[in-house]
């Protein structure tokens, strides 16, 4: 059986995560699989600023 690439990198989650906290949301959970990364936004939308908070902050 020969190795399949994988359907998603490390890139592409970092890529996901920064995009919404680039757009002011809060992130709530990341969801990667075969079908690639979905990440879901905190129900609440509270601004997270990022210059002042560190990343386990943001991804809290």
């Amino acid at each position: 059986m020969a190795n399949r690439p994988a359907p998603y990198t490390q890139a592409d989650v970092t890529r996901a995560i920064k995009g919404v906290v680039v757009a002011g949301l809060k992130v709530r959970e990341v969801i990667a699989s075969a079908d690639g990364v979905r990440v879901l936004i905190d129900p609440e939308n509270k601004h997270t600023d990022v210059n002042d908070a560190t990343w386990d902050e943001v991804l809290e």
